[in-house]
């Protein structure tokens, strides 16, 4: 393989050129938390980490485009919630079996563990009104079927199960882009606040759907349900389209493919310490926490000796504690922390375990389900808030479905294991292991630590296009591209500067690079070259579009040990052979 290289000796360009006097980050990033300056060699102290404003969820409805959205996304809750109990009701009514009533739960959740990431990609790479439009006109155009074919009884199972499987399809490739679209509603300091009031809303809309379904199933028959929730789509496909997102950005850059997008969002997950702790922690919450959702018929049943309607109300008493708290969860986080609320957000919730698994004087079950109702929905929404508020808008859908996939899955999976360990060891031992291991989630607070991610890690830098400096641009297509950048420093400062340069690792990798590293001349101690490998010349510039003003600080503070007088160099190379 022959390389052709590119040179450019110039002494501000790079990857994310900064401009000669970027502004220094008001909270250090993670890259760059142990930065070195060159006068006097101090490290700067690494900064506390963020805490989202103390804002109340209602505040957050004075913007109109917000309100809209949040006011028509309950009712498409509801509508979804309802439907989906009626399904199941139907589905015991038409065949009497257990399992397939259970199937419209996998119905439901299937397409948005399948399909979240590709719904991501789709949300930050295409035309989210376009994507929204057409996945709720959709959905709306099956609910619709759903009920003629209800209310003339000609709804058989098959038929039941895969129009609600097409509408958890649509929910699942919209979900990302209607998500994304709420950042676009109001500013980013008030999103910890939005994400409290819809989590209100969809706790609040399982909490009372499933029993407004219960009462229209037996007035007037499934397909009324159906038919609410056809109209609460259709509400929702009106508020896209009264309140829609903003267009991406015009860029000269070439489209991302879906595969090279998805791929782009896991390197970025990968490779940012901020997002990856994010995700672990959603893993080990949600993992642990499955047991109490999945073994909650067999706590009613076989603990409490409940029927039906018992069992309804200890959902409805998970759905009360995440309502409740969601009023106050604002200042709760700003007066005790990210790692606060998860703290005890997992006690709470690993004491409610246990009760559940060994207390069989139900007052006291329902009573522990409302303070652990709270405490799941206190530890989601803040594990959504940091995920939201950490990434810059280039993969902010990917990031949110990366979430949504760790959340899910490892429910999915969690459920399963607990389920089996019921079945082999009793009921009461699987939730005192669970609560154990919901418990040990506290580990990962120091090899995983939360924060929320400062301003100038998720702002997009201003990279010049004509800073490329090659002498004929490849076709986006070629590659792999190799990019060396070098650097003079005096001898005496080489170990403070590698320590520095060092953290770009982070920062070249999580934004497209697949190779990193960095090489000392033999023949001149004083001279350091950075090498990165990217796939293509499309993910070059991609690459370099993705700089935050947080990337240009650090490359900015890494070209201040450069002697003066000497130029950084930068030289591309391309794939020959």
């Amino acid at each position: 393989m022959a390389l052709r290289p590119s040179s450019d000796p110039d002494p501000a360009a790079s990857t994310a050129p900064a401009p000669a006097a970027a502004p220094a980050p008001a909270t250090a990033p993670a890259s760059a938390q142990q930065a070195a300056a060159p006068a006097g060699h101090a490290r700067p102290p690494a900064a506390a980490p963020g805490v989202p404003p103390a804002l109340s969820p209602w505040s957050t409805l004075r913007h109109r485009a917000f309100r809209g959205l949040w006011g028509f996304g309950g009712l498409f809750f509801l509508g979804n919630a309802m439907q989906t109990m009626a399904a199941a009701w139907m589905m015991v009514e038409l065949t009497g079996s257990d399992f397939l009533a259970a199937l419209v739960q996998t119905a439901v959740f299937l397409p948005m563990f399948l399909l979240s990431l590709p719904a991501g990609v789709l949300a930050d790479t295409a035309d989210r009104l376009r994507l929204m439009s057409a996945a709720l006109a959709v959905q709306a155009s099956a609910g619709v079927l759903l009920t003629a074919l209800a209310v003339s009884g000609h709804a058989g199972p098959a038929t039941v199960l895969g129009l609600i499987f097409v509408t958890g399809c649509c929910t699942a490739l919209m979900s990302p882009a209607w998500n994304s679209t709420i950042g676009d509603a109001l500013p980013r300091s008030e999103l910890p606040g939005a994400i409290v009031a819809i989590s209100i809303n969809w706790n609040a809309a399982r909490a009372v759907g499933p029993a407004l379904a219960g009462l229209i199933f037996a007035q007037f028959g499934g397909g009324w349900n159906f038919a609410l929730a056809a109209l609460g789509t259709l509400g929702m496909l009106a508020a896209v389209r009264r309140w829609p997102p903003r267009p991406h950005p015009p860029t000269r850059l070439p489209p991302e493919r879906l595969w090279g997008g998805t791929l782009s969002g896991l390197r970025f997950a990968r490779h940012s310490d901020l997002v990856l702790a994010q995700l672990i922690r959603t893993v080990a919450y949600s993992g642990a926490g499955s047991a109490l959702w999945a073994l909650l018929p067999l706590i009613g049943q076989r603990q409490l000796g409940l029927g039906a309607a018992g069992y309804g109300l200890l959902m409805a008493c998970l759905g009360t504690g995440a309502v409740a708290v969601g009023l106050v969860i604002g200042r709760l986080r700003s007066r005790v922390g990210l790692e606060g609320i998860m703290a005890a957000g997992c006690i709470v919730f690993a004491l409610v375990m246990l009760v559940a698994g060994t207390v069989r004087w139900a007052p006291a079950v329902y009573a522990s389900l409302v303070c652990g109702g709270a405490a799941w929905m206190a530890v989601m929404s803040t594990l959504n808030t940091a995920t939201q508020t950490s990434v810059p808008p280039w993969v902010r859908a990917r990031a949110l479905a990366m979430h949504t996939v760790c959340a899910l899955g490892s429910f999915a999976l969690g459920s399963a294991l607990w389920g089996a360990l019921s079945g082999l060891f009793g009921l009461g031992q699987a939730l005192v292991g669970a609560a154990i291991v919901m418990a040990a989630g506290l580990l990962l607070v120091k090899p995983f630590p939360l924060r929320v991610g400062a301003t100038q890690e998720v702002t997009p830098a201003v990279t010049p296009w004509e800073e490329l400096f090659v002498a004929h641009e490849p076709s986006p297509e070629a590659g792999p591209v190799a990019v060396e950048i070098a650097y003079r420093v005096h001898p005496q400062e080489s170990e403070v500067f590698l320590d520095l340069l060092t953290q770009l690792r982070a920062t070249r990798r999580r934004d497209g690079a697949t190779f990193w590293r960095i090489y000392r001349d033999l023949s001149d101690p004083s001279r350091f070259c950075e090498r990165f490998i990217v796939t293509s010349w499309a993910d070059y510039l991609h690459q370099r579009a993705r700089a935050t003003l947080a990337d240009q600080d650090l490359e900015s503070r890494v070209r201040a040990f450069v002697r003066p007088g000497e130029a950084v160099t930068v030289t591309h190379y391309i794939a020959e052979r």
